[in-house]
């Protein structure tokens, strides 16, 4: 099942906010929290709030374990940008762009949890597996080479090395 949370209007440029947003996708709720706690940028508070939103909608409104829970998607869209002008030289003006942002974040809970752990296993797991296949290629390709090098070479005869 999923759950979401929302904010709109974030009086920040999407481009920061994106950048840490991109951290917490696919994370376990307790690990992006720990993340974006000592992540020092405003999107971080912001997006802090918008995911313990939507993780108390997760423990209230649907009845879900927070422990399980993951972030399937971290999204931040363009919101509606404010115009103002500022003086510049010579009588004339050049314009400001105040930038705003909607974030959603998307909780699931159908996501099997991907902790560093169970990476780490997998991978010697798959080393393992890699090194009994190359001993096993490794084998059969010994014994048909020598099988195949005796029937090819006569044996020498004499104790000496051949004279040219």
């Amino acid at each position: 099942m999923e759950v979401r949370s929302i904010l709109r209007y974030a009086r920040i440029s999407p481009f920061k906010v994106r950048e840490v947003t991109r951290e917490i996708q696919g994370l376990p709720v307790s690990a992006a929290l720990d993340l974006l706690a000592f992540t020092p940028k405003k999107a971080a508070f912001l997006i802090g709030k918008t995911l313990k939103s939507a993780v108390a909608n997760a423990e209230n409104n649907a009845n879900m374990r927070v422990d399980v829970l993951v972030v399937k998607e971290a999204i931040v869209g363009e919101g509606p940008t404010m115009k103002r002008m500022m003086p510049r030289a010579r009588g004339s003006g050049s314009r400001i762009l105040k930038r705003s942002s909607h974030i959603r974040i998307v909780l699931s809970d159908e996501i099997p949890i991907n902790t560093r752990a169970a990476r780490k296993a997998r991978a010697e797991a798959e080393k393992k597996a890699a090194k009994k296949e190359a001993k096993a290629g490794e084998g059969a390709e010994k014994s048909t080479a020598t099988a195949e090098k005796k029937q090819m070479k006569p044996k020498k005869s004499g104790k000496g090395k051949a004279k040219k």
